[in-house]
């Protein structure tokens, strides 16, 4: 059995290059601009594993990963690699429907959760983060934002199903339509705890994961891929075999 993982990282890469049997580089994909959204807006969400404690592409504190947090894709996130733009934002996300069932889903209940940005969700010829100013992903979205979940802080009920209907209660539908809504930080649930704020200085390479961006005090960070003249976008696939 083969499973083939994506790393958007380079730092990430090197931490863990010598545990894997097949390493290779895709080919660099262009894109002309970084995508300009709205405050608010229609956008798509999956989901993806981070476990308590690690330090994502912002670089944000371990103490974040104990609230709601998610990658964003690549070209709204700002930034091929390391922080950009969307580092230490705040949304408001709220479930819309399940296009991608069938039949399609469309939950009774409205849930919504407030995320900060640590990650980003690297681009590929396919994917639900692959949108770009040249068009959108398979939903018709230009942003999808990739829910760290399962979350301590986010309940498994958080995405709602029909036992009757499809057969298991908690269905995983793996993609949702979604509204999102940039928000003060003061609405995340880990603005209160100090620990869970910033970034983590003594990494090695610099980070950017502002309190509240909102917040002119703070700021916005800027692109790191563009600052280090990087016009290209690198992926590094990574093979296991077990």
């Amino acid at each position: 059995m083969s499973h083939t993982l994506y790393l958007p990282s380079i730092y990430q890469c090197s931490r863990i290059l010598s545990f894997f049997v097949f390493l290779s580089f895709l080919p660099a994909i262009q894109a002309s601009a970084w995508i300009q959204y709205p405050p608010s807006g229609h956008a798509t969400m999956t989901h993806y594993t981070l476990p308590l404690g690690f330090i994502a592409a912002c670089g944000c504190t371990p103490n974040s990963t104990y609230y709601p947090t998610a990658a964003l894709s690549q070209m709204a996130y700002g930034s091929s690699t390391s922080y950009g733009p969307a580092c230490g934002q705040c949304f408001n996300l709220t479930l819309l429907d399940a296009f991608t069932a069938n039949p399609p889903f469309y939950p009774n209940s409205t849930n919504s959760v407030v995320v900060k940005i640590s990650d980003l969700c690297p681009l590929s010829s396919k994917g639900w983060c692959n949108a770009t100013t040249s068009g959108p992903n398979a939903g018709g979205a230009y942003l999808n934002f990739d829910l760290a979940w399962p979350s301590t802080s986010i309940p498994n009920s958080f995405f709602p199903s029909d036992a009757a209907l499809y057969g298991m209660p908690l269905l995983d539908f793996g993609v949702w339509n979604i509204s999102y809504q940039s928000v003060s930080c003061q609405e995340w649930e880990g603005y209160q705890n100090q620990s869970a704020l910033g970034s983590v200085a003594d990494l090695g390479y610099t980070s950017c994961c502002p309190n509240d961006p909102t917040e002119s005090s703070d700021g916005v960070c800027p692109s790191y891929s563009d600052n280090a003249g990087l016009s290209f976008v690198c992926y590094l696939r990574v093979k296991v075999s077990y």
